[in-house]
C-alpha cells in the first residue's frame, strides 16, 4: 500500500486561497489516462541510470490479471510498438482495503466499474482518441466467466456492473462486444490508487467557472479561477457530480476531461519527466496502485507503448463520451440509453482511424471554453497541428486535449 500524502492544499494562481475538507460517501471515482503517464514515464525510467535492482523492486509488485483478447506472444522489446492498439483503463468503486476513503460501508465487498475509459491509438500513431462510457450506460453484458470459472447469462445492464459479474475481463469483452474494438491492454485503479498517482504527477491545474462546495466528496473550491488539483484533492473532483454540471454522471465525464486534457498538456510541458525522481515515483505509483493486464504489466511493453505515444501531438489526441440520454422507460428508467446512431458513427471514424474535429469543446454543461485560454506561442518549435479539412463529428461531446475548458460549478 502506498503511502498517502497528508490532506494537501488547493493551490490557485490567487496567493494565498486553500481549502479542506473531507471525503464521505457517494459512489465511485477512479479515473485515469494518467497510465498514459506511467507508461511515458517507463521509457525515462529506462535510460535514467536506474538499475536493474529498481526495476525488480518495481516489477515485483505488479498484480496482473489476463484478459480475453490480449497479445499473445512475447513482449516487445523496448521500442515503439507497431501499428495501432487499445488500452481500457477501468476505475473501480470498491471501498475494501481504501481507509474508509469514499465512505464506510458496512459491506466493503461491492466493486463496481464507475470509470471506464478506452484509449484508442491509430495504426500509424499519428491520433489518439479516448472515449469515455457512462457508468450508468445500458448495454449487453456478455457470457462472463468469474474467478470460480462459472459463466453468468447474458444480460442487458448498466455497464458499471461487469466488474462485479467478472473482474476486469468482464469489462473487457464488455467494452469490445459495445464498440467493435480489440481491446489488447487493460487496467484497474482505485480510490488510494488515484490519490498515489495525483501526487506522484505533482498536480494538475483545472479551470472552474465559479465556487464549488460538495460535501458529498470534500470539494471546496473557494472562487472561479485556476486550482492545482493533486492527491485526495484530484480525487474529489473527479468524484463530484453534484458539483459540477447538472449533477449528472453525463456532466460529470464533461468535467473529468477537463482535468484529462490538462493532465496531457502537463505531462507534454512540464519538467516531470526530465526529474529521474519524479518519474520513478509516478512509476512506482502506477505499478503498485493498479491491476494490469499481463502485456501492460511488462516494463518492455509500457515502454514500446510510451514510444508510440509521445509524438502524437495535444491537437490529435482527442476525449469524447459515447453519446447516450436519458429520461427513457423500461430497462433505461432512470438510466442512460445508448444513442446507437451518434454512437455508430463516433465508432466508425474511430475503427477507421479517420481524424475528425467536434462541433465544440465541451459540452457548455459540465465543461466550457475557458475564456482565459493562453493565446498559441508564436515562437514555439512545433506548430499547432492544422485541423481544418477534416471531418466534423456531431452528436458526440468532448474535446481535444490542446483545447482549455473549465469545469463548470453547479451553483
Amino acid at each position: 500500500m502506498s503511502e498517502l500524502r497528508p490532506r494537501s492544499e488547493l493551490r490557485s494562481a490567487t496567493p494565498g486561497l486553500a481549502r479542506h475538507g473531507q471525503l464521505p460517501k457517494q459512489r465511485a471515482w477512479p479515473l485515469v489516462l494518467q497510465i498514459l503517464g506511467a507508461a511515458i514515464v517507463v521509457v525515462l525510467l529506462s535510460g535514467a541510470s536506474v538499475g536493474a535492482v529498481v526495476v525488480n523492486s518495481l516489477t515485483s509488485k505488479v498484480e496482473t490479471v489476463t484478459i480475453i483478447g490480449e497479445t499473445e506472444g512475447p513482449p516487445p522489446q523496448i521500442g515503439a510498438i507497431e501499428g495501432g492498439f487499445n488500452i481500457l483503463i477501468v476505475g473501480s468503486d470498491t471501498r475494501l482495503g481504501q481507509n474508509g476513503i469514499g465512505g464506510d460501508y458496512e459491506d466493503e465487498s461491492g466493486n463496481l466499474n464507475d470509470v471506464n475509459i478506452l484509449l484508442h491509438v491509430s495504426q500509424d500513431q499519428t491520433n489518439a482518441v479516448a472515449i469515455s462510457f457512462p457508468r450508468d450506460m445500458v448495454v449487453g453484458i456478455p457470457e462472463c466467466p468469474d474467478e470460480e470459472g462459472d459463466t453468468k447469462g447474458y444480460s442487458t445492464e448498466p455497464i458499471n456492473v461487469a466488474l462485479y459479474y467478472g473482474g476486469l475481463n468482464c469489462v473487457v469483452m464488455t467494452v469490445q462486444e459495445l464498440t467493435g474494438l480489440p481491446i489488447q491492454f487493460a487496467g484497474m485503479i482505485t480510490f488510494t490508487g488515484v490519490i498515489a498517482m495525483g501526487d506522484a504527477i505533482g498536480g494538475v491545474p483545472v479551470c472552474f467557472t465559479g465556487p464549488i462546495d460538495d460535501p458529498n466528496t470534500g470539494l471546496l473550491i473557494p472562487q472561479a479561477g485556476t486550482f492545482e488539483l493533486r492527491g485526495l484533492d484530484a480525487l474529489a473532483f473527479l468524484r463530484s457530480r453534484a458539483g459540477v454540471g447538472d449533477g449528472s454522471d453525463l456532466t460529470r465525464i464533461s468535467s473529468q476531461q477537463v482535468y484529462m486534457s490538462a493532465l496531457v498538456r502537463k505531462l507534454q510541458a512540464d519538467e516531470t519527466l526530465s526529474d529521474p525522481t519524479r518519474v520513478y515515483n509516478l512509476a512506482k505509483a502506477a505499478l503498485t496502485n493498479m491491476q494490469l493486464s499481463q502485456g501492460l504489466g511488462n516494463l518492455d511493453t509500457m515502454a514500446s507503448i510510451a514510444l508510440a505515444l509521445k509524438d502524437i501531438p495535444v491537437e490529435r489526441v482527442t476525449f469524447v463520451q459515447y453519446p447516450g440520454t436519458t429520461g427513457g422507460d423500461g430497462v433505461y428508467l432512470g438510466k442512460v440509453q445508448p444513442d446507437t446512431y451518434a454512437g455508430e458513427q463516433l465508432m466508425a471514424y474511430v475503427r477507421a482511424d479517420q481524424p475528425f474535429v467536434l462541433t465544440a469543446a465541451g459540452d457548455d454543461r459540465g465543461s466550457t471554453v475557458d475564456p482565459n485560454a493562453p493565446a498559441p506561442d508564436p515562437n514555439a518549435t512545433t506548430p499547432p497541428v492544422d485541423n481544418t479539412g477534416l471531418p466534423v463529428l456531431e452528436g458526440v461531446s468532448g474535446q481535444t486535449a490542446a483545447q482549455y475548458t473549465c469545469s463548470v460549478a453547479n451553483e
